[in-house]
């Protein structure tokens, strides 16, 4: 006969002695725990399991009522000491079904111990009473351990709750679901990731010690500061604990970790309790009650983002206009110095056409993150992603992957890395897939230039709104195609935490902004300046002397009118037949039918590096074999000049889809779990670009 020790957990007046009695006829035991005067019921009973033909010995230990795992009371104490140094095998956490938000923030510290769980809702009849609908199953997929309807008072619900505790019992392991908020996972995921690769053994899993190092608990503190691995985890939990310091201004982890448990426990009740009268009784109630209406939540949304595109062109504007004449001035001088030989062509038409067509854009960028931090540090992005839940379902993703998918219009990079908090594989890699249709940051300046070149200015800021929403409702068509013919699974449900509406913190979107701006800057000065030189030396060779001399010959003997023509056919001939020019013809027609000439064709290519590095490509190239004069000075001008509207939409269409830069291309490979999901996103976006930047170029092109 099999032994199995149950402890019942839950906090005060749910019910548990009643859930004993119903559970077992047999003779209640109460005694006194070890060292205090608090009361320790114990019960045995015998149960036999019909399915597997196996008797059971269930002893059952009931715990003090406790409101949580603290040391409050002795009560609390006791609770807290023998569910971390108990022997037990099953934790049964008893739940009042009337108060179910209040009651799950103890079952948020229960799931946080890693030990096998069920989950008892008692007084469900009472509950039905005042009119309080609890979807259990659903309850029951959101936490990851069984959910049963059980009434102490009525005996309903007994045979169930026997059944599910000997079925977690015969299980290898706990299997909840508790997820943090993503700084805290992301955190969690460093410390854990360390200690798998150190191969570190411990009783408890690798993420459980993670979080218990978050949370300083004292007993792990203790367990491993003399083992060796200790010199290299504790500056990692240091600087983990820092960023968590930042994110939530507060070094009270009791505080954070208070507050992360209150937003799973009101997600998790908001997801799956339902009311025939729900009263409004505080502010943020009343502000949900607007910003996540059924009917206007989803308007007001697309309404912010709207004002934020608006304010990204018409704000930045201004300084960009600044740094590019800033750039232009550089240029010019660095031609009256070094002259017009290779020493300052390389300067003004290689590093500083390159890295300035990139820096210009610095003040759109920074608007962006700006207006995504605010979003997210208010506590707004949170209620978005549940107000789309539904409409996400119906091209087969997940609630929760709306996070990463926003994410995306700043960086793919930490994107890819947000989609960690999808536990259901199927869900994750639809997800991975996707974010790359949300135009991120480093596209942004594309979409600037080209708005700004074929657009009027009050309507540049519409029209960078419409490409970003039609790159976001592309994105849900392509998931819809992706969940039908390739990720089929079933839906996992969705649970988002809910936090309070909070002013922004300054600091935190400060250092959000400022770091986002130093790593645009870093790259513009290093990887796009090194790039930039590389395309400048790639369009200006091989040499051709002895063109370059009939040329000349036939300069020195033509009129004024005639040598600005003679001098523009030699920089283009040359342009064209450098190797930069080689490469664009050879693969121009593959995207002939697009409506890209060869320029186009090779800024596309680069752009595989970094998505930059197509304006700065774009600048270097269009800055050789040209007339400039006043009335064409800028590279928006030159791009009106040489490409025809047709080809600038379906030029756009393609930015928008294909591949993201190649850092973000190496963090999606190592989330999706290997390199051939590189190679199927690669035929995958690839394919789905030319297609659609195909039929947006023979449109545009025939209403023209």
């Amino acid at each position: 006969m099999n032994n199995i020790n149950v402890v019942l957990a839950g906090q005060p007046n749910v019910g548990k002695s009643m859930l004993i009695n119903a559970m077992s006829d047999s003779r209640l035991k109460v005694g006194n725990f070890s060292g205090v005067t608090v009361d320790k019921t114990e019960v045995d009973f015998k149960y036999c399991d019909e399915v597997s033909c196996v008797d059971y010995n269930i002893h059952i230990i009931d715990l003090p009522g406790a409101y949580s795992i603290n040391e409050y009371t002795i009560e609390e104490k006791v609770t807290k000491n023998f569910l971390q140094d108990g022997d037990f095998d099953v934790i049964v956490n008893v739940i009042d079904s009337t108060n179910l938000e209040r009651n799950l923030l103890f079952t948020m510290q229960l799931l946080e111990l890693g030990k096998k769980v069920v989950i008892a809702l008692n007084m469900s009849d009472e509950a039905e009473k005042e009119g309080i609908l609890i979807d259990e199953k659903q309850l029951s997929a959101i936490l990851g351990v069984p959910c049963i309807k059980t009434s102490a008072a009525k005996s309903t619900g007994i045979l169930e709750l026997k059944t599910a505790i000997i079925s977690i019992y015969n299980k290898e392991k706990n299997s909840d679901k508790i997820v943090y908020s993503d700084t805290i996972e992301e955190e969690i995921e460093k410390i854990r990731l360390f200690l798998d690769a150190k191969k570190y053994k411990s009783e408890l899993p690798h993420k459980e010690l993670a979080i218990k190092l978050l949370q300083e608990d004292k007993n792990i503190y203790k367990l491993i500061h003399d083992e060796p691995i200790w010199i290299e985890l504790l500056p990692l939990v240091r600087d983990s604990l820092k960023h968590i310091y930042l994110h939530y201004d507060s070094e009270d982890l009791e505080e954070i970790f208070e507050d992360e448990r209150r937003s799973n426990a009101r997600g998790a009740a908001l997801e799956v309790q339902s009311s025939k009268a729900v009263k409004k009784e505080n502010l943020t109630q009343k502000i949900d009650s607007i910003l996540i209406h059924k009917f206007f939540g989803i308007p007001i949304f697309l309404f912010f983002m709207w004002v934020l595109f608006q304010l990204t062109f018409e704000l930045g504007s201004v300084p960009m206009d600044m740094i590019d004449k800033l750039f232009s001035s550089l240029g010019e001088g660095a031609i009256e110095i070094f002259g017009d030989g290779q020493m300052g062509s390389i300067l003004a038409d290689g590093v500083i056409a390159g890295v300035g067509a990139v820096v210009m854009f610095l003040p759109n960028i920074m608007i962006l993150f700006l207006g995504i931090a605010l979003l997210e540090t208010t506590g707004y992005m949170s209620r978005v992603a549940f107000l789309l839940d539904g409409f996400f379902h119906k091209f087969g993703l997940h609630g929760k992957s709306f996070i990463p998918l926003v994410t995306g219009f700043g960086c793919s990079v930490p994107a890819y890395m947000a989609a960690r908090t999808l536990k259901n594989e199927k869900d994750r890699l639809l997800t991975l897939f996707i974010i790359g249709f949300m135009s991120c940051g480093a596209r942004l300046p594309i979409y600037v230039l080209f708005a700004g070149a074929f657009f009027a200015k009050e309507s540049a800021g519409n029209i960078l709104f419409l490409i970003y929403i039609s790159g976001a409702l592309l994105g849900l068509v392509a998931a819809k195609v992706l969940n039908v013919v390739v990720f089929k699974n079933e839906d996992e449900p969705f649970v988002m935490e809910m936090p309070k509406y909070r002013l922004p913190s300054l600091k935190l979107i400060w250092h959000t902004v400022w770091n986002n701006a130093l790593m645009y800057l870093k790259k513009a000065g290093t990887y796009i300046l090194a790039a930039s030189v590389l395309i400048w030396f790639a369009s200006n060779y091989p040499k051709y002397p002895l063109i370059s001399e009939s040329y000349s010959a036939k300069i020195e003997l033509a009129s004024k009118a005639e040598k600005i023509k003679l001098e523009n056919d030699l920089k283009l001939y040359l342009l064209e037949n450098s190797y930069l020019g080689k490469i664009g013809k050879a693969t121009e027609p593959i995207f002939a039918p697009l409506g890209f000439d060869w320029k186009m064709t090779v800024a596309l290519e680069t752009g595989l590096a970094a998505k930059e590095i197509v304006v700065s490509t774009l600048g270097v190239l269009y800055a050789l074999g040209d007339e400039v004069d006043e009335e064409h000075s800028g590279l928006a001008e030159q791009i009106k000049k040489h490409i025809p509207f047709a080809s600038a939409v379906s030029f756009i269409v393609f930015v928008m889809i294909y591949l993201p830069c190649l850092a973000a291309s190496m963090v999606f490979a190592k989330e999706a779990g290997g390199w051939r999901y590189l190679g199927y996103l690669f035929i995958f976006t690839s394919v789905t670009a030319w297609v659609l930047s195909f039929i947006a170029y023979n449109i545009v092109k025939g209403l023209s």
